[in-house]
């Protein structure tokens, strides 16, 4: 219910987008590639003229005058939406955990749940006996508080193993996928002028490596059924 559905794409912005990907399989298939050579060629220096003078560009060419400065996250509509979504996945992932570790905290603090049959160090005892102030009880035994805890993160790989790496139970995905999360990558707006230049580059290297799948094809298929003798 607090996912927005995801905003409609201008034609020029899709138009943009399928450029780039339209150059990106061009290289893909240029190492044995079903397209001919002239053709190939020409639809590479095509898309390398476009690219270089900005055609597919949904604001179209930029200004030879105009500061080359990064796009302004805050100023996309789009990247607004998708940072509010994480906030709102964020929110419903944290608030009931949150609800529930304050209702033990509350009722049974101070409570000692099970005692671990194997013997730990002292570095152990902050971690398995958080809200018992007993320096003196043994480090096996775990409290409430910190079995909530080790329950919470430490069933994570079981639930992988059993539900698969893309499960609803998995409490690690929901937190890392924050675009607030540390090690996050910021979302924002792509420079398209930077990445088609980069592209061009791509292409020229591609046209290097270029390699037809029916060259010689008819000396290829008589060897084959032994109609030619080498």
């Amino acid at each position: 219910m607090l996912q927005s559905p995801p905003p409609k794409l201008s034609v020029a912005a899709i138009r943009e987008q399928r450029a780039l990907a339209r150059a990106q399989i061009l290289r893909a298939t240029a190492s044995n590639s079903p397209i001919p050579p002239a053709h190939y060629i020409a639809i590479s220096q095509n898309l390398s003229e476009a690219f270089v003078a900005g055609t597919y560009l949904k604001d179209g060419p930029p200004k030879a005058d105009a500061p080359s400065t990064p796009p302004n996250p805050l100023s996309d509509p789009a990247a607004m939406d998708g940072m509010m979504a994480g906030m709102k996945t964020q929110m419903v992932v944290m608030v009931p955990q949150m609800v529930i570790m304050g209702w033990i905290n509350f009722f049974f603090q101070g409570f000692v749940l099970i005692k671990l049959p194997f013997p730990l160090t002292l570095g152990f005892k902050s971690m398995l006996q958080r809200g018992i102030e007993t320096p003196d009880m043994d480090v096996r035994w775990v409290s409430s508080l910190s079995w909530y805890f080790l329950n919470f993160f430490g069933l994570n790989g079981l639930y992988r193993l059993i539900l698969g790496g893309e499960n609803l139970a998995d409490s690690s995905r929901d937190m890392s996928a924050s675009p607030f999360a540390a090690g996050a990558a910021p979302v924002g707006p792509q420079d398209y002028n930077k990445l088609f230049k980069a592209e061009r580059d791509n292409l020229e290297f591609s046209e290097g490596v270029y390699s037809w799948v029916g060259k010689d094809v008819e000396t290829r298929v008589l060897q084959k059924y032994g109609k030619l003798h080498t």
